[in-house]
Formats: structure tokens, sequence, C-alpha cells
């Protein structure tokens, strides 16, 4: 039986990366599309004053980036996993791995992680474990990557529908301070494609968690995915589901402060995304489907990660920033049905985007 369980979460693995290729992103917008910066024309900066680099866990970072959790957990992604850690190596940015919790709780495929410090040795690192996770099996995947922070992930539609999922969502929170209190790391909690909303970033700020990914709704549906592997039609309406990254964003500015660390994900495909993601409150941005498609297609992710950075250097002149955070005090347009969610949330519309300071 234990190598039925084994054979059938490295097939699940697989059939992950491969729906996530083929997929690609939706059914829902990200819904940044509603957000406008106000041009300013006396921007008052040289392109020599712009400075995308960022410091976070005693590690420097070229460009406020982050590779979110892809995949792990079967010796068949071994060689994504070193992909992308010299992708991030070169770029210099941050990177996540995928849930190691099935590695933890078998002890099957530690390469596949262990991979990714050898070849980025000096990264800024992070492991990635289920809220069901034990406190030992936490720690055992802190030590596979001597890793500088842990993401607890939370992901109850994607367990709903996946077929071998855990449907028991009660003690979470409690399980997670267990987590936290045999812990030398920083613990960031993230979603998984539906968001975070302001009701549970303020039970998880009142808990004394303090790191937040939102991983909303907008890029890689894991939803979806779970439900086209069953065998189901992928029009279903639970493909909708889920708080879209924008939104979730919003909801975050209107309850964390600057002692927070914030990421966004799910979703951001360009440097203008990249922006409003910053003017609404993120420290740091997650991609991971472009760079898991542009490593399948044997391209340069590094020379791409590049690339959006020297984009986004373009909106902070524009806007006359010299560092991304700086973005939060531009003036902001919110149109469509992000003004609509700002309104029936009652928030203050004109403070959104000078919560954070």
């Amino acid at each position: 039986m234990q190598e039925v369980r084994l054979m059938t979460r490295t097939h699940r693995k697989l059939e992950h990366v491969k729906y996530a290729m083929k997929m690609g992103d939706g059914p829902q917008s990200a819904h940044f599309k509603d957000i406008l910066f106000i041009h300013n024309c006396l921007p008052e900066l040289n392109p020599a004053d712009v400075d995308l680099s960022a410091d976070f866990f005693g590690k420097h970072l070229k460009l406020p980036f982050l590779i979110d959790a892809v995949t792990g957990g079967t010796d068949a992604v071994t060689e994504i996993n070193a992909s992308i850690a010299k992708v991030a190596a070169a770029a210099e940015v941050a990177m996540a791995v995928g849930s190691q919790y099935g590695t933890a709780k078998t002890g099957k495929s530690h390469a596949s992680y262990t991979v990714v410090r050898k070849n980025n040795p000096n990264g800024l690192v992070f492991a990635n474990v289920s809220a069901i996770t034990t406190p030992e099996q936490a720690k055992l995947a802190v030590r596979m990557l001597d890793a500088d922070a842990l993401q607890i992930h939370l992901n109850p539609a994607q367990e709903l529908i996946m077929r071998e999922g855990n449907r028991n969502f009660r003690g979470l929170i409690s399980n997670m301070l267990r987590i936290r209190d045999v812990l030398d790391v920083p613990i960031i909690v993230k979603e998984t494609g539906c968001g975070i909303a302001a009701e549970e970033y303020k039970k998880l700020l009142a808990e004394g968690f303090k790191m937040f990914d939102c991983a909303g709704a907008g890029g890689t549906n894991f939803t979806a995915i779970e439900a086209v592997r069953n065998g189901k039609c992928p029009e279903e309406e639970i493909f909708h589901w889920g708080l879209p990254t924008c939104w979730s964003m919003i909801d975050a500015a209107t309850c964390c402060g600057a002692d927070n660390l914030l990421i966004a994900s799910g979703g951001i495909r360009i440097a203008e995304d990249i922006a409003k993601s910053f003017a609404i409150g993120a420290d740091l941005i997650g991609i991971a489907f472009p760079i898991l498609s542009l490593i399948a297609r044997k391209k340069d992710a590094s020379a791409f990660l590049l690339e959006m950075g020297n984009r986004l250097s373009y909106y902070l002149m524009l806007l006359g920033c010299r560092i991304p955070v700086k973005l939060r005090k531009v003036p902001l347009i919110f149109t469509g049905t992000t003004k609509d969610y700002i309104n029936c949330r009652r928030y203050n519309m004109a403070g959104l985007a000078k919560k954070r300071r």
C-alpha cells in the first residue's frame, strides 16, 4: 500500500507540471487591468537613480522577484528544480520549491529538493510544506534545503477536488503554531491560487504570523488542474473560484503594516502588473508559470527576469519612484469590478495605496 501511495504521488507531481503547461492561466482574471496609473511628466529622475535591489532574511537580491513554488517530490522533476535554482542564481532572485510534505513524510525523492542548494548555494531559498505537516517534518523540509524561510501553504479548494486530497481542515492554525514553535527560520503563509482575504489575514496576524504570499486567482489554477486529472469538464463553475490577486493584495493593504512581508503572486505576467502590485503594497513579486514554461522550452529564463526588471524600471521612471516600494505613494485610479469590490468592502479607495508605509 505504501508503494502504491508513492507511485500515486509521483504520478500526481508529474501531472501537475504537465497540466500547468497545457492549461496555462485562468479562467479567473488577476484584475490588474482595473488599476490605472497617472502619468508623471516631471519624474525628476535619472535612470541610474533607479534601484530594484532588495534585502530579505539577510540575503541580497538584484531584483525583487521570487520564482514561486513550482514542483518537487519525485525524482523525475529533479532536473526542473536544478534548472530553476540555476536561473535564480543567475538572475539573483529568490526561489521556493514545491510542497515537500510527501518527501518529508516518506523520506523519498530528497534529491529533487537538495539539488537546489547544489545549484544555488548562496541564494534566498524558501522551503514549502502543507499546513497539516508535523513540526518534525517541517524541520526536515527546512534542513533539506538549508532554507532561509518556510512557506506553509493553504489549498482547501485544490484538496477538495483532488481525488487523493485531505478534506479535514480542522486545526490548521493550531498546527501551524506548533510548527512555528520548533523552527528557527521565518514562516510565510501562502495560498496556492485562490488568494487570502482580509478576514484570514486578520486571523493569522492575531496569531502572530507576519509574512504572507497571497497567491491569488488569475494564474495557474490548481483546482482546474485537479479536476482535469479526474476527467471532469474544464468549464465547471468551481474553476472560477478564488479571490483575484489584485483583490487579495488590496485586502492585505487594509490590515498589514510596514512590519509585515507581503508577496504578490498569481497571474503576474508583465512589468506593469509588477508595478501595480508594488503600488498596492507588495514587497516581493512571485512568478512561477513563465519560468517553468521557459525552462521546458529550453529558453533563457534568467534573461526573461532581467528584462522584466528592466521594464519595471521604466514604470518607476514614469512615476518618479527611485525604488519599487515608493510606488505605494503614487495616485491610483480603480475601475471595473475592482472598484465594485472596494466599494462593497467599504474600503477607503483614496487611501488604499498609502495604507502601508
